[in-house]
């Protein structure tokens, strides 16, 4: 406990205490000739040492009664109702020290000890005793007791006054935490990769395979004193209580690292996990549906992750693997024969992309143009004719006779019907689509997308066709035309704008590409797409050229990442900063590339990799997402170095995460 501010000085103890030791010294040393002078100065070191702890306890108590008396200003009807108030109450200045206090403070806090003259701040640390107006009161621990302290001032008089009561809640708190630690959550998890883990698998082997995979989720779940219960060869049920939860929390979800360790004899394939969450749920039914929709996010963003669904949003673990390939395309076929029979239904279609529409978008919306009006029904492609990065296409389209295919986002409006069918394509998140107002005008929304999924996606469409294992969303709609019939074939302009937007994502075939990418490009040549006349779809100005160049000259390199920054307001920047970032990553020792540019009062990122790192992590962290070796960002009313500080930081935190990831793996 602190000093009371009424108490001597420790100076005082000191000189008693050498007083003592001179005394002692002369004792020590002295003869004959000197003995009466030790008599004398320890007789008088006694007198005085009697004499201040006497005088010392008539001052305590004198000051005591004084801060007593203090407290007493308060009426008499109000110290005995305070002091037979039912539950704690201190007296305090406006200064904080302690003036006065009711017999059950003292029994129920302070035991034999006593505060008078103390500062409540040894009580309720940084508390502010000058801003305690319209207080909802303090959350404290004091000496083994919770208590929830409100204060109420009294000013009327010269020496202003606080009086605190303190409502010992600490049975209340402790069931109440018993409570919210023993809630249960309910998760949802299922094997990413079952099917394909089997097929590769020997058939001796297949059982094996599964029932590892079983055991260490049944370890994984009982540790945590929960319940696990099969619903589906490759799906399972768990519930676990909360304090539990946080535990696995804490540890990220190591089961996932720990699945895909398993290897049973010569097949490599590594088997992952994708588990939800519902956490928070006021009953166990709202907590399985929670759960269901966690699991939908975390297979929605490529799976061998944790998605936690609670009141306030989603949390994402892990999802630092490659997708793996989803080989069936019996569920293209039946999305393409939905997608005809909405086409065939409606009054007119319209196309939609993202804002700043790229090959692979404008890509697919041609792709799916020719094969709507193939169909014979009305259908126009929506798009901002000059903010837009796929000028050359776009160019090319209009001298082939596709100039009344395009409209203006505000003509587009005008012409919705209550039977209008909008296809969103690349792209499932609302807010960067290229018109919100067609999207909310639009009754029935189809969306085709390939990107990893993320909050805030678009909710209330007719079919939500969405592969985070596809490499475009132009091999997506290839795909899907391969199905609206065999005399419904596509022609070389369109074959080439979908190739175009294949090679564009694929960065020319080597990222992110799966058997099902070389059959759609095989599918789109054998249309009679040139790749040498894609390939011109990707020329650039000598200026476009030169910024490129100077970007990549200007990198730094920091933690294996190369960061590069620029301040121009070229407008073909959001067009050449995705460029700079992928010829950053020729360089050696880079395994991810950033690059920075200011846009329309904020900071705009473009992030690659070659893999070795998940750029989508990183861009989480800052606020945008993408796929785990193409991602970007958008920081509204933020400068380029604030942006380049929370990059590093982002960064440094990923590698954080993973070193500790890495150690746990060592240690196990």
């Amino acid at each position: 406990m602190k000093s009371k501010v009424w108490l001597f000085k420790p100076i005082f103890y000191v000189l008693i205490i050498l007083s003592v030791v001179l005394t002692l010294l002369t004792g020590l040393f002295r003869s004959a000739d000197n003995t009466i002078l030790f008599y004398i100065e320890a007789s008088l070191t006694t007198v005085v040492i009697l004499f201040v702890i006497i005088k010392l306890r008539h001052i305590q108590k004198d000051i005591k009664l004084f801060l007593q008396n203090m407290g007493q200003t308060l009426t008499s009807a109000q110290q005995k109702t305070l002091t037979a108030f039912p539950i704690p109450v201190l007296v305090a200045t406006k200064k904080g020290e302690i003036v006065w206090y009711n017999t059950l403070f003292q029994k129920s806090t302070m035991g034999q000890d006593d505060m008078y003259g103390c500062n409540i701040d040894e009580i309720i640390p940084n508390i502010d005793m000058d801003n305690l107006a319209g207080s909802e009161g303090y959350e404290i621990e004091f000496r083994d007791h919770m208590f929830t302290v409100y204060a109420v001032e009294s000013l009327e008089r010269e020496t202003p006054l606080v009086v605190f009561y303190f409502n010992d809640d600490t049975r209340l708190k402790k069931i109440a935490q018993e409570f919210e630690d023993t809630r249960p959550s309910v998760g949802v998890i299922m094997i990413d990769n079952c099917e394909e883990l089997l097929q590769a698998a020997k058939e001796s082997e297949r059982a094996q395979l599964i029932g590892r995979i079983e055991y260490l989720l049944i370890q994984y779940v009982a540790a945590s004193n929960g319940l696990l219960k099969k619903l589906e060869r490759d799906k399972y049920l768990m519930v676990v209580e909360e304090k539990y939860l946080r535990t696995m929390i804490d540890n990220r979800f190591d089961v996932l690292d720990k699945v895909r360790e398993i290897v049973v004899g010569d097949n490599l394939m590594p088997a992952t996990l994708s588990i939800g969450i519902g956490r928070g749920a006021p009953n166990l039914r709202e907590s399985e549906q929670m759960a269901r929709q966690a699991l939908e996010m975390a297979l929605g963003r490529g799976g061998d992750q944790a998605a936690v669904r609670n009141v306030n949003g989603y949390e994402f673990f892990g999802g630092v693997s490659k997708g793996i390939e989803k080989r069936t395309k019996v569920k293209t076929r039946i999305v393409a024969s939905a997608l005809m029979e909405l086409i065939e239904g409606s009054d007119n279609v319209m196309i939609m992309g993202h804002q700043f529409a790229d090959l692979d978008c404008l890509g697919a919306a041609v792709g799916l143009l020719k094969g709507v009006r193939m169909m014979g029904k009305p259908v126009s492609i929506v798009l901002n004719k000059e903010r837009n990065l796929a000028q050359p296409l776009y160019e090319r389209l209009v001298n082939n006779g596709y100039e009344d295919a395009f409209l203006d986002p505000a003509m587009a409006v005008g012409l919705i019907t209550k039977k209008t069918l909008l296809i969103v394509v690349d792209t499932h998140i609302q807010h960067i689509l290229e018109s919100e107002e067609v999207y909310t005008a639009c009754k029935n929304v189809v969306v085709i997308d390939h990107h990893r999924k993320m909050v805030g996606h678009i909710d209330r469409s007719v079919i939500f066709y969405h592969e985070p294992y596809a490499s475009s969303a132009s091999e997506m709609v290839t795909e899907l035309l391969q199905y609206f019939g065999e005399n419904r074939s596509i022609g070389r302009l369109e074959a080439e704008a979908l190739l175009a937007g294949i090679m564009l994502d694929t960065r020319n075939f080597v990222l992110r590409t799966g058997v099902r990418t070389f059959e759609a490009a095989a599918y789109l040549r054998k249309l009679g797409a040139d790749t040498v006349e894609v390939r011109k779809l990707f020329a650039n100005s000598m200026e476009s050229y030169q910024h490129k160049t100077q970007l990549v000259a200007a990198a730094e390199i920091y933690k294996g990442c190369a960061v590069a920054t620029t301040s121009s307001s070229n407008e073909d920047i959001k067009l050449v900063a995705p460029q700079a970032a992928d010829e950053l990553l020729n360089i050696n020792g880079v395994d991810a590339s950033f690059v920075m540019y200011e846009y329309e009062g904020g900071t705009s990122f473009s992030a690659r990799s070659m893999g070795a790192m998940n750029v989508q992590l990183i861009m989480e962290k800052m606020g945008g997402g993408g796929h785990q070796t193409m991602a970007g960002a958008q920081l509204a009313g933020v400068s380029i170095e604030d942006a380049r500080q929370r990059l590093f930081k982002a960064i440094d935190e990923y590698h954080t995460e993973n070193a500790a990831k890495q150690q746990k793996a060592l240690t196990n």
